[in-house]
């Protein structure tokens, strides 16, 4: 009886491909995040908005109460944790989920509010191998890439296969990463 490694090529191919589909989405989100790490923050949505308020010019006339009243005025008295004062004209109040910074001078002030992205962030923290257990998983991930991208190179007979379209399409995928590194490396 002959072995058919076609056919068992296809099978253990199909079959990683369907065990390891969330992993390989994962991998590419946070991927893409961290490729873009510069541009923006992909586990937290961070807005920033201003406002004024009616507060004594003076850090020793303002206490707790005299902060949460302020905070009233923008919402946020139910989220202070606590205030000090990095310089003598400004206020800086610790929230649930950001932080208010008070010029006291002028009154004005800003409020950042840091919200954590959804999707993003988990898959960052799946990405950063959050434990032992995780890291196992995420290795054989890795070696199952590596067996699904061998064996996908076998999987099509004939002039779309690996001994025609194929190979001009893997020599490309090759060529691509070997000039960056000839270039920049």
């Amino acid at each position: 009886m002959e072995f058919k490694w076609r056919k068992w090529n296809r099978a253990i191919h199909r079959d990683l491909g369907y065990i390891f589909v969330a992993m390989t989405i994962i991998y590419s989100l946070s991927g893409i995040a961290v490729n873009h790490i510069n541009d923006w923050n992909p586990n937290y949505a961070i807005s920033v908005s201003e406002f004024n308020a009616e507060i004594p010019n003076q850090a020793q006339m303002i206490d707790k109460e005299t902060v949460i009243n302020m905070l009233t005025g923008i919402g946020e008295q139910n989220n202070y944790k606590k205030h000090y004062f990095p310089r003598n004209d400004q206020l800086k109040v610790f929230l649930d989920g950001g932080n208010v910074v008070v010029d006291l001078n002028t009154g004005s002030g800003y409020k950042e509010k840091i919200k954590r992205r959804p999707v993003f962030h988990l898959v960052n923290f799946l990405h950063y191998n959050p434990g032992k257990w995780f890291t196992l998983f995420s290795d054989i991930f890795a070696g199952a890439l590596i067996v699904l991208a061998l064996s996908g190179l076998f999987i099509l007979k004939g002039k779309n296969g690996i001994k025609r379209r194929g190979a001009i399409l893997t020599a490309v995928g090759i060529i691509i990463p070997l000039i960056y590194i000839l270039i920049f490396y």
